[in-house]
């Protein structure tokens, strides 16, 4: 595991140099374990909903930081005819393939496939802790800094729209609210995060929070 000791800075400090350095201080340099400890989840807000599937799967998701001034984070609006998460915003990512060398090149890989973001605009800094979702699924959220100049097309089969929002708004706790809904006769409660007309929430914005504590309240 990464040292947690870095500079004592907010979000509304960050260019792209300080954000590098401070995230590789404080993001694991090495895949954390899936069948380790997972620090945080759909369970975060229901203790006691029992809600994980027993049929899991590895995914990684790419957390994609643009270095333009200010930083921003790419997101995508899912299709609304997928068997899972439709119409939903999330990072690009998918499942882990036995070929894929890490989850940062799943992570990679699924960028390039669902919107065309390539490789050589991506510098990998580090991981957050496993995030397991109530569909199944154990996600390896993989941290990267992205320079300037790449060109975005959407796989139309996957994804519906490409957006940016900007980092220092997601890094907010003032943003990081609690809404709930009923699923499977429950109340469930989830972080979201409604950036104008999208509707960031679930597993993107638990991800999203569990980078926030990772990076500012470690």
């Amino acid at each position: 595991m990464s040292s947690l000791s870095a500079p004592n800075v907010t979000s509304t400090d960050l260019n792209a140099e300080v954000f590098e350095k401070l995230a590789r201080a404080r993001l694991l340099a090495e895949p954390p374990l899936i069948n380790g400890t997972h620090a945080s989840g759909d369970d975060d807000l229901n203790p006691d909903a029992g809600i994980f599937s027993s049929d899991v799967r590895h995914a990684a998701v790419l957390i994609p930081i643009v270095a333009h001034a200010p930083l921003s984070v790419i997101l995508t609006e899912r299709t609304g005819h997928l068997s899972s998460h439709a119409g939903q915003i999330a990072f690009p990512g998918g499942k882990v393939e036995t070929d894929d060398a890490s989850p940062m090149a799943a992570a990679v890989r699924e960028a390039r496939e669902e919107i065309a973001l390539d490789g050589s605009f991506i510098e990998p800094l580090g991981y957050l802790p496993t995030y397991r979702t109530g569909t199944g699924f154990i996600i390896t959220p993989s941290v990267a800094l992205v320079r300037p100049g790449f060109h975005l097309v959407p796989d139309p089969a996957e994804v519906a729209d490409i957006f940016e929002v900007p980092f220092q708004f997601l890094m907010n706790e003032a943003n990081h609210k609690i809404d709930s809904r009923t699923w499977r006769g429950n109340e469930r409660r989830f972080y979201a995060m409604p950036y104008g007309e999208r509707y960031i929430w679930g597993a993107t914005a638990g991800i999203i929070r569990a980078l926030y504590r990772r990076l500012f309240s470690a």
